[in-house]
């Protein structure tokens, strides 16, 4: 019994880490994995560097997708690094300073 909890526990905590990986607390606000830039700037203010990346590629070799970089911070001696593609926030990474 308890080796079957353990086979059905690990999987379940790699996919809520995984879930929890595009989310970003600005004050008592949250914005999350698909949210449009203008949700963002909304619920998080300006940020204090903005800046354009790229292109995705898609499979045919195209230019597909634009994408930007967003930086707030530092706030607590952390600094955020938001990722939008498409203008849709796609991942969150963080640093500390």
């Amino acid at each position: 019994m308890k080796r079957a909890f353990c086979a059905l526990a690990l999987p379940l905590m790699l996919l809520a880490a995984d879930a929890s990986a595009a989310t970003f607390r600005c004050g008592s606000k949250l914005v999350s994995d698909g949210d449009r830039t203008s949700e963002v700037e909304n619920k998080c203010g300006a940020p204090v560097n903005r800046s354009m990346v790229g292109y995705t590629e898609t499979s045919n070799g195209n230019i597909g997708l634009q994408i930007e970089e967003w930086v707030y911070g530092p706030t607590n001696g952390m600094t955020y690094y938001l990722r939008f593609e498409g203008g849709r926030l796609s991942s969150v990474e963080s640093k500390r300073q």
